[in-house]
């Protein structure tokens, strides 16, 4: 919950500037949903993709404040976040809730960036994958048919997102991330290999540029989900150009 009107052009525009026709890395921005017309707008004729940071799991209806899949894409979205940890500490989100919430995001076109991760209690517990695989099996039972489940993971990406390390300064290390990255993809590949070879898995625990170089190095980082650091506009290209 971040900018204005002028703020959003500011960044956005200092993006554009420094991408060129022949960026291979995607990269993607999810403003406040009140501009994300207004940064699709500024981000036309570039390679930035736009996306939503929530939507409703509901089709349409009295649910005040609430934002649509439909509302989303005919605005032009064409990507969402969904489970960020802060819908799920702050706003009781349930895994139910964000598995409900993926396959909307899908069903509406969208592409759905599942976000996954642990609390330090629960790393220090070592519960770190049970927490992870119980958030992903969410949006599996869902389609009740697992091979459906998986199908549809895989249209989506993941964001492992360890909650200690969200705008706390504090990072995983590049060996703590890659990690839980390789773990998750191996969980994947027990059930089908190709959703686990193909699925991005992005980083999102306070990346930025100083330690995004470590970091992507990894071989099972595929990307960052960058929080503070997107803010600035020469720290995000920073480390879109580390991304390749």
């Amino acid at each position: 919950m971040h900018g204005n009107l002028a703020s959003i052009e500011s960044l956005v525009n200092g993006i554009k500037r420094q991408l060129d026709s022949n960026w291979q890395s995607d990269v993607l921005v999810c403003p406040p949903s009140l501009y994300i017309d207004k940064t699709i707008q500024l981000a036309q004729d570039s390679k930035i993709s736009v996306g939503g940071q929530n939507l409703s799991e509901q089709e349409q209806g009295a649910f005040t404040g609430e934002i649509s899949g439909d509302m989303l894409k005919d605005l032009g979205a064409n990507y969402v976040l969904v489970g960020h940890s802060e819908r799920r500490s702050l706003y009781n989100e349930s895994n139910a809730l964000v598995a409900e919430k993926f396959a909307k995001a899908l069903e509406k076109g969208l592409v759905p960036v599942l976000c996954v991760g642990e609390t330090l209690e629960q790393r220090e517990n070592g519960t770190t994958m049970e927490v992870v695989k119980g958030q992903i099996d969410a949006v599996l039972d869902f389609y009740q048919d697992k091979t459906t489940g998986l199908e549809k993971l895989g249209q989506g990406v993941i964001a492992y997102e360890p909650v200690w390390a969200i705008g706390t300064g504090v990072t995983a290390s590049p060996e703590q991330a890659q990690e839980t990255h390789a773990e998750i993809r191996r969980y994947l590949s027990t059930m089908n290999q190709s959703v686990a070879e193909k699925v991005q898995i992005l980083y999102g625990g306070s990346m930025k540029a100083a330690n995004a170089g470590e970091l992507l190095a990894q071989k099972d980082i595929d990307g960052g989900l960058i929080g503070g650091a997107s803010l600035k506009a020469d720290e995000f290209i920073a480390i879109c150009k580390i991304a390749g």
